[in-house]
């Protein structure tokens, strides 16, 4: 026989209460499983390239000064058949990071060509945690003459730039048209002088194949490229202003290249390239900024929402508005070709592409831990 004990309305309560408590905690865990780690966000790819196959064209002026960063990467492809696995993987945690940060959790489209909804970031700024960013920074100068070994004063400007225009507080913010004011992004990366280098060479041209940062080539070794960003200031030749490596390249050459006369505000400058504007766009590429047109007219994207279609770069100071791909162009971002004095800002959705960069598991995140 069993012996059944009666069970009261108060122990009957409790029983239930506890069973709700277990319900919630089980549903809770489900739900920061599920919401917290970046890894388990989906983010659609299809658009992604590395490779430049149209003919690239580069920031010119009339004597054919030029930016060379996507001829580089192409070569550094065909060198290195890792790489763009490599660059894949790196694109794919930005975006990941970037959805994680939307308050539905999605991508907020690309700009500049059709491609997937997880490219840069929206118009809506949104606190990513990172907060403000230092990058110190190696300035290696190579030099053949007096004019090419900068003077410190010069080097100094260039930081000073670099400083205003990853915060955005250049004055010639002012200068931006109302369709685009709502968009301005402030990087909050900040540039900290770690060191400079100074070499004389007999060598009056370097080009293109990084032998300037190799010190059995006569160049400078790269300095700890994994905590600092490094820039070589040498005469590139063949009419070109600079050029950067991507994120995903090999550390022995990850950096900045830029002639001299192109670097900084003062001293050795020439114009209309004498704002400090070209170490902004090298810079830019070594944050994993794409030019604003997508290297491939107005069907290829630059992963970034809030930057226009465009069928390609713009030169000289282009007067408001250029309409291109049926929108107007963004001409004075420092990821077009325009002169020094007619770039001065990022958008939301690239400050966003830069910073998670930076994010647990970024490219680049070891310049901060």
């Amino acid at each position: 026989m069993f012996n059944f004990q009666p069970i009261t309305m108060k122990k009957y309560l409790l029983s239930l209460a506890v069973g709700a408590a277990l319900f919630t905690a089980c549903d809770d865990e489900h739900k920061e499983i599920v919401n917290t780690p970046n890894q388990e966000i989906e983010v659609d790819m299809s658009d992604f390239y590395t490779y430049t196959y149209e003919n690239e064209v580069g920031r010119v002026a009339a004597d054919g000064k030029q930016c060379y960063s996507m001829r580089v990467l192409n070569r550094q492809l065909d060198e290195n058949p890792g790489l763009h696995q490599k660059m894949y993987n790196i694109e794919r945690n930005v975006r990941k990071f970037i959805a994680s940060k939307k308050p539905d959790g999605v991508g907020g489209g690309n700009g500049n060509g059709g491609g997937g909804d997880d490219g840069g970031g929206g118009s809506d700024p949104v606190d990513d945690g990172l907060g403000v960013i230092n990058i110190p920074v190696y300035v290696h100068v190579i030099y053949s003459n007096a004019n090419e070994n900068i003077s410190d004063a010069q080097i100094n400007s260039q930081i000073n730039v670099l400083n205003a225009d990853y915060n955005a507080s250049n004055n010639d913010l002012n200068n931006i048209p109302a369709e685009f004011a709502g968009v301005v992004g402030n990087a909050q990366v900040n540039f900290t002088l770690a060191g400079v280098t100074r070499k004389a060479s007999s060598r009056t041209s370097w080009g293109t194949r990084d032998e300037m940062k190799f010190a059995s080539n006569g160049g400078v070794d790269v300095v700890t490229p994994e905590s600092a960003l490094n820039i070589w200031v040498c005469n590139i030749g063949g009419g070109i202003l600079g050029y950067a490596q991507f994120p995903g390249g090999s550390a022995s050459t990850d950096g900045v290249v830029i002639s001299p006369q192109y670097f900084g505000t003062t001293g050795y400058v020439s114009a209309p390239f004498d704002k400090g504007r070209t170490a902004t766009h090298e810079v830019g590429h070594y944050l994993n900024l794409r030019h604003i047109w997508g290297d491939g007219r107005c069907r290829q994207d630059d992963f970034v929402a809030d930057t226009p279609s465009s069928d390609g770069p713009n030169y000289g100071c282009p007067a408001y508005p250029t309409v291109n791909c049926k929108s107007t162009d963004m001409t004075m971002n420092y990821m077009d070709y325009t002169d020094d004095a007619c770039m001065y800002m990022f958008s939301e959705g690239q400050k966003a592409r830069m910073r998670a960069l930076f994010a647990s598991g970024g490219a680049r995140e070891s310049i901060i831990l």
